[in-house]
């Protein structure tokens, strides 16, 4: 990037929008980590399409990815669990 300085932002939108899903921020970050993007996407095959798709080039390494959930879609997750939880028996309990 110093011998050749790129605007990276353009080319991760685009990788993005390839597999479905939508930039949302871009930033250079200091400190653990040295970039951050923020982006939206259908499902998580889409999102790990993206980051495979990144991490191919070569250029990037100890990626990490997070999930996050509006409270509408963790309600729902939580509505999910609790069913399932009914019929779950924990491991050494009767």
């Amino acid at each position: 990037m110093l011998a050749k300085p790129e605007n990276r932002e353009e080319a991760v939108a685009k990788l993005f929008q390839s597999v479905g899903g939508k930039l949302i921020a871009w930033y250079l970050t200091f400190g653990h980590h040295d970039w951050l993007a923020i982006g939206e996407f259908p499902d998580a095959k889409a999102a790990a399409s993206a980051v495979l798709a990144a991490a191919g080039g070569g250029s990037l390494s100890d990626v990490e990815t997070t999930i996050a959930m509006t409270a509408k879609e963790a309600f729902a997750t939580f509505e999910s669990a609790a069913k399932a939880a009914k019929d779950f028996r924990s491991a050494g309990r009767s």
